[in-house]
């Protein structure tokens, strides 16, 4: 408790009011086990929906707002990449889980970023006592109590973690895979719909791992 007093503490010293906006604060004065949980890659037409679960320490605060950690879409790739590595560092524990491109053309984008959030819970080794879900959708059937924030990767450091750690494995993933697939561009558009990657679809027609559920790639086949 005094330890995480002393956080709370010097988080005060380090930030200004719009700082002190992150939603976990009221925890710290608590002992509750928060985990952060976000997707990435949920508009890509390629390759895998991604969710991370993050567990921070209260002590860890401090050097991640002073690092100025924000949700994962306003940081370049190379800051993302620190970050990542500076936050699995940090973490109490984190996980990632995935939906295939199977899945989701089977059960639809939707259900399979909730079973790719779902996935990264369960992988904790350190179960949490709280889940924030970035959005307004909650995870069916997790037998943990949980708590949906809509833009939750600008209100809350758990949920900006995982952000970023989510969309550093994704990238990294995608990145192998481009190599198989040079004719999308992957290594710059990521699996996403730019206008290289939906001319190589009308081109080439679409990969295995091209998510054929979505209109992009159905009007490819």
């Amino acid at each position: 408790m005094v330890k995480t007093r002393q956080a709370a503490a010097d988080i005060s010293s380090l930030t200004s009011p719009s700082e002190l906006n992150w939603l976990e604060l009221s925890a710290l004065s608590g002992t509750s086990t928060v985990a952060g949980v976000d997707e990435v890659g949920r508009g890509a037409l390629f390759g895998p929906v991604v969710a991370a679960a993050v567990l921070l320490p209260a002590d860890a605060w401090p050097e991640l707002i002073a690092a100025k950690i924000k949700d994962s879409k306003k940081l370049s790739s190379s800051r993302r990449t620190q970050l990542a590595q500076q936050i699995c560092t940090l973490a109490i524990d984190w996980k990632i889980g995935f939906a295939s491109t199977a899945e989701i053309d089977r059960l639809n984008i939707l259900q399979a970023t909730l079973l790719a959030m779902k996935r990264a819970v369960l992988k904790l080794k350190v179960q949490p006592t709280l889940c924030l879900i970035d959005g307004n959708q909650s995870i069916k059937d997790l037998l943990i109590p949980q708590q949906t924030i809509v833009k939750g990767d600008e209100r809350s450091l758990n949920i900006a973690a995982a952000s970023i750690v989510a969309k550093v494995w994704r990238d990294d993933l995608v990145l192998r895979l481009a190599s198989k697939y040079p004719m999308y561009n992957l290594t710059s558009n990521k699996g996403y719909g730019s206008q290289k990657h939906l001319l190589a679809l009308q081109k080439y027609g679409t990969s295995p791992l091209h998510r054929k559920s979505f209109r992009p790639c159905q009007i490819s086949c």
